[in-house]
């Protein structure tokens, strides 16, 4: 397990996704295809949610300030169909195995990423997932729909919440077994959902017009008030861009 932080330090950084433009897919009128295992630990037993259907172009890797995702169109769906199951399924780890989701052509070398979105209520210790990850098993077949209101923007005032001295409802992260976990509420995965939805639902008609355009999320990750740092996982970003060969 890595130990040491994505970044050491950051700022409050917006998503920089364009407004709904075009002719991308809509969240609520898609059926995402999964397929569920339960795992046996001892005691304890875990449900996993994980694609039925590999991603073939999606790359996850440690990056400057924190961790890069690439997508195409198909896997910025899964993701967003992922957000929003995690969202409202306190009791599931929603695993996108994306170790082998390298493009054939592509130039990056970086050691590639799994990610795990699961609600802090589970309380899943990290340490665990490269057992639960081994007896995974065949699964079983499950559509997934999800409500328009999974991904509703939020009103501006909520995202200044964080500044709040009471604010908990931020995303943290972990590092386990080659994968990058993201842990949170209901409400600190509701508070980015509009920048992952906007990459599914905006980014290809976007890019149709304006091919050369640069498409992306900036999830903040772990706690941004300066005086209150989270020495183990401090702040740290997610950026999320939509991949312009990939489409």
């Amino acid at each position: 397990m890595r130990t040491e932080p994505l970044v050491k330090a950051g700022v409050s950084l917006l998503a920089c996704f364009p407004g709904r433009d075009g002719v991308g897919v809509r969240l609520s009128e898609q059926t995402w295809p999964t397929l569920i295992s339960k795992v046996r630990l001892g005691r304890d037993e875990y449900r996993l949610v994980r694609p039925a259907r590999a991603l073939r172009h999606a790359m996850l890797y440690e990056g400057r300030l924190g961790a890069e995702l690439s997508v195409d169109k198909r896997a910025a769906v899964v993701l967003a169909m992922a957000w929003g199951l995690a969202a409202r399924s306190p009791h599931s780890l929603i695993y996108l195995p994306l170790r082998t989701a390298r493009p054939a052509d592509s130039a990056n070398q970086e050691r590639l990423l799994d990610l795990v979105l699961l609600h802090h209520r589970l309380a899943f210790p990290v340490s665990r997932w490269k057992q639960v990850r081994a007896l995974l098993g065949a699964g079983a077949p499950h559509g997934v729909r999800l409500p328009p209101q999974a991904f509703r923007r939020r009103p501006h005032a909520d995202q200044r919440r964080w500044t709040h001295q009471g604010f908990r409802d931020h995303l943290r992260w972990d590092i386990a077994a080659d994968t990058l976990f993201l842990i949170g509420s209901r409400e600190a995965y509701e508070l980015e959902a509009a920048a992952v939805r906007a990459l599914a639902e905006d980014c290809p008609g976007h890019l149709a017009k304006s091919p050369d355009a640069h498409c992306c999320a900036e999830i903040s990750l772990g706690r941004r008030r300066m005086g209150y740092p989270d020495r183990r996982r401090p702040w740290a970003e997610l950026h999320i861009e939509y991949c312009q060969h990939h489409r």
